[in-house]
């Protein structure tokens, strides 16, 4: 690692991190992207590894938070947690079996779903007077499992669809579903990051240098998202086509992998 790389790593991660400072989610899509053209990272494996490993640490870090003021129904988010982190593990070592081209393209394909995901229009129904104690365990279960799954393979911590999984199966109110999700975030990209760091596929240095930028630029995320209220939704449009643009970039220069 070159000094300009560990820079441009601390600059990759200021910009996550205040992507998601400022937009409460969507940043840690941009990892993977910001290793390879902005950091110059070339294997696309040691990128999705060293972004779980990220992930993970940034997860754990915001729980902090999030437990203290209440916001984590901890019953249901160690079940989702502990059941998708086999799922987690056994989809990172698929992912390490798929060549890097084809998992890229895969990715660029997740993140266009993200980026038209972030616009949809979100239910403004409070369901805080729908939360079930009784949880459905077996449906919680399975569904930590697929997400598990496609966190592991991609190297993704999954609170895009964690979030919703945990509303739907429990029907607690989304801040509780905010704050649970960051304990299978982290535990999903643990485990992804101890099976690519098993495998030798882990950069630390630019893990530790993204990692401190991200908490440089959450605070300032933070700060102007409070500003910035009002505006949050042309923020989620503004960033979704971003997203979708970075997305399209990749298909292109990834076409190849069509021919499997």
């Amino acid at each position: 690692m070159t000094t300009i790389q560990v820079l441009l790593s601390i600059f990759s991660g200021t910009i996550v991190g205040f992507v998601l400072g400022l937009l409460g989610g969507g940043g840690s899509i941009l990892a993977v992207p910001l290793l390879l053209y902005v950091v110059g990272m070339k294997d696309p494996h040691v990128v999705i590894g060293t972004t779980a490993s990220a992930v993970a640490i940034n997860a754990y870090a915001n729980l902090i938070p999030h437990a203290r003021a209440g916001h984590v129904q901890w019953k249901s988010a160690i079940t989702f947690a502990l059941s998708g982190a086999l799922g987690a593990y056994t989809g990172s070592i698929i992912g390490k079996l798929v060549p890097g081209k084809q998992l890229l393209f895969l990715f660029a394909i997740l993140m266009i779903v993200i980026a038209v995901k972030m616009v949809m229009p979100k239910k403004t129904k409070s369901q805080a007077d729908d939360f079930q104690n009784q949880v459905k365990l077996p449906l919680l279960i399975t569904m930590a499992i697929l997400v598990g799954l496609l966190s592991g393979f991609f190297g993704i911590g999954g609170g895009f669809l964690i979030v919703p999984g945990l509303i739907f199966v429990t029907r607690m109110p989304m801040i509780a579903a905010i704050g649970s999700s960051l304990v299978s975030v982290g535990t999903f990209g643990l485990m992804t990051a101890i099976s690519y760091s098993l495998s030798g596929l882990v950069n630390w240095w630019i893990v530790f240098a993204f990692v401190g930028g991200g908490v440089v630029g959450g605070i300032v995320g933070a700060w102007l998202a409070v500003r910035l209220s009002k505006q949050q939704r042309t923020l989620h449009y503004v960033f979704s086509g971003v997203v979708m643009l970075v997305a399209i970039y990749m298909l292109i220069i990834n076409a190849e992998a069509l021919d499997w």
